[in-house]
Formats: C-alpha cells, structure tokens, sequence
C-alpha cells in the first residue's frame, strides 16, 4: 500500500483518504498516483533481500529452509520482559525426519474443483453463456458444495464483462442446504432461487446477480424468527440483489458497496465499513450495527423502540422516514421481498404501512450525505447555468 501511494493517515474508514485510496468518492480517487511498476519493483527489492540472507545462512532454494528452526536467532525475542516465563521449546522442536521424506509442500493439492457443482451448472446454461438464450433449471444443493455460481460468473464475465447478461436469462432454482460463499460473485443476468438455507459468506462479492432464500416449503419452523443465511454476508457486494426470508449471523452486509439486501433480522456488526448500497431490515439487530459505516443506507424496523442502543453512532445519523423517494424506495423493496419470498412479516408491514412507517428508522452516515448534498448542488447549479443560456 505505501509504494503505491499510502501516506498512512490511518481514516480508511471515512472515505476521505486524500492520496485516492482508500475511498469512493470520484474527486479523490483522481489523486490516486500508483502504478502496477511501483510494486513490481518493491518486490524485486523484497526478493533481492531475501537471496542476501539465504546466502549468509547457506541456502540456495527457500524449500531448503521450510523447518529448519535450528537457525532461528529468537534470543532478542526471548530476553524480552514479556516473554519471561514462556517455554518455546515445543513450538520450535525440529523433529527427526526420516531420509526421503520432505518437509516442504512438494505434492499438488487436490482441491476437488474437477467435482464443482458449477461444471453441471455452466453445462445446463452454456445456451445462455453463448447465445444468451435463457435457460431455466432445478438442481439439489448440499453444504459440501461451496462457492457455487463462481465459475458460471467467471464464464459470463469473461464474454460479456461487468455487462453480464440480460436480467433473468440463467434461473436456478436449488433445494437443500447450501455450503460456504454461495453465490460469491454473482453476475448480472443470473438468478438463483434457494428453499433451504446457506452457510458463512452468503453473496460474497455479488456483482449483479439476484439471490432468493427462503426455508423449504415442509420446514417446521417459523423463517422469521430462525436463522436461514450464516455470517458475513454480502462480504464486499458490489452490486445485485438479494431477499432472504429469515434471519441472518453476525457481520451482515459488511463492506457491502453496491448491493440491495432485505432481511428480516441480523446479528451483531451489522452494516460494518458499508460503503455503499442499501439493506433493509424487517426486525431486530444486533450490537454495534453500522460500525465503520462511511457509505450506503439502511432502514430499519425497530418496533421495540431499541436501536438506538444497538447503533453505534460514531459515523451515522439516524433518521425517520420522511422524504417520498425514501418511502417509495422502501415500499418497492419490500414489496419485491413479499413477492419473491412469501415472507408474513413483510406481508404484515406492507398491510399496516401507515402504522408502521414511523417505526422504521433510516441509518444515514453524515459523510455519505454531505456528498451527496454537495453532488445535488452542483448538478442543480449545472442545470441551472445550462438552462440560463
């Protein structure tokens, strides 16, 4: 980071990083001087380092080194007043190693990626890939199966870029329980539909896609009130959409910069570092919702009257429901959520919208609105002038 232009003024997460950064905001991102030379060149640096000490020590190859903690010099470490009382001994015993055995990686990983789920997806969909036909299919998912729809994005974006295809042109519907970063990466022009539920990273890195979940139709128990999508969902979400008919873990939507998500409750760290997109929340948070939070919206029902004790309000306002585009764009939000889930609880809001519109509470961060401000008024200015000549 600092060869490419870090100056380390350590407020990456205010959007106000001056050397074009660490930030979203376009005037400051023209400041941004670093080229892909200045970290080639610190790595030849980095390497020209490393063969010096490998020389003194007598190595030629770094495999050669992998183990041999005989040659550590931990004496500083050691004589240090906070390690007095620590016995390293284990941690760096070198064990006697039989002749032929090597204590270095020299066997390719099995990775399994030849058994992914996503080579029969990509199959179903190749008329959508290379024709842009669309192509609709029923799958069986399991949580063994992880990152699925990664490659079929990879396939679309390598044909038709950011773009992706035209709305809907590969649905998928899949039954049963999802593993780990389902739909990671999602490209525009696909929708998946999930009756079941999902593992950690939910939607991680969507980038256009559409995502619904909710519980299968024989399940037992209550989708609002129960887990159905694990933690850290929407991790780094540039753009698309998702609806998920229950609830979700902890660290929802976090460093989400682009994507439309509704859910109907999360846990802790809610909205942590978002930038930008919006969530909407139709039930409780939990603790330090909106933490780091430099960009985006939230809307939140707090029909208990607590969030404000489970914000944290370092970075954010919190607001009511007042202007008609916020109205407008809550409504249609959730009215999608209703459609494409069936949830009750968004079935219940929408029937007594009057009542409980005053319950929902905006989550505004004050850098993201002064920006905005300041782009409305020169865009009001600019029409303005134009109008005048």
């Amino acid at each position: 980071m600092v060869v490419m232009g870090c100056i380390m003024l350590r407020k990456c997460h205010l959007n106000t990083c001056s050397v074009g950064i660490a930030t979203q905001d376009p005037e400051l991102r023209k400041r941004f001087a670093g080229e892909p030379e200045h970290v080639i060149n610190f790595f030849f640096f980095v390497a020209e380092q490393l063969r010096q000490i490998m020389a003194q020590l007598g190595f030629r190859t770094v495999n050669e080194m992998v183990g041999r903690t005989d040659l550590l010099d931990g004496k500083k470490a050691i004589e240090h007043w906070k390690a007095k009382g620590l016995d390293f001994s284990a941690l760096l015993h070198r064990p006697q190693v039989p002749e032929g055995v090597a204590t270095y990686c020299c066997e390719v990983q099995d990775h399994g990626m030849d058994r992914a789920l996503d080579h029969r997806i990509i199959e179903l969909s190749k008329d959508a890939i290379e024709h842009q036909r669309p192509v609709s299919f029923d799958l069986d998912i399991h949580n063994s199966n992880r990152t699925v729809g990664a490659m079929l994005s990879y396939e679309i974006a390598k044909r038709y870029g950011e773009e992706g295809l035209p709305d809907d042109t590969i649905q998928i519907r899949f039954k049963g329980s999802a593993g780990q970063s389902f739909a990671a990466f999602l490209s525009k022009g696909v929708t998946i539909r999930l009756h079941g539920d999902a593992n950690d990273y939910f939607c991680k890195g969507l980038s256009g896609g559409t995502v619904v979940v909710r519980p299968d139709d024989v399940a037992p128990f209550k989708a609002e009130d129960n887990i159905v999508i694990g933690n850290v969902a929407f991790y780094g979400a540039t753009g698309g959409k998702a609806f998920v008919r229950g609830l979700a873990g902890e660290r929802f939507a976090v460093r989400n910069s682009g994507a439309e998500a509704v859910v109907e409750g999360v846990g802790d760290h809610g909205c942590e570092y978002m930038t930008g997109g919006l969530v909407v929340i139709l039930g409780p948070t939990g603790r330090n919702f909106a933490a780091g939070m430099s960009g985006g919206e939230a809307f939140v029902l707090d029909e208990a009257n607590v969030f404000a004790s489970m914000c944290n309000p370092e970075m954010v306002d919190l607001e009511r429901v007042e202007h008609i585009s916020d109205e407008e764009t809550l409504r249609r939000l959730i009215l999608e959520h209703y459609e494409r889930t069936g949830s009750a609880n968004a079935e219940r809001v929408l029937a007594g919208w009057k009542n409980l519109l005053p319950k929902f509470v905006k989550v505004m961060p004050r850098d993201y609105k002064r920006v905005l401000s300041e782009r409305l008024s020169r865009a009001e200015a600019a029409a303005e002038a134009e109008s005048g000549h």
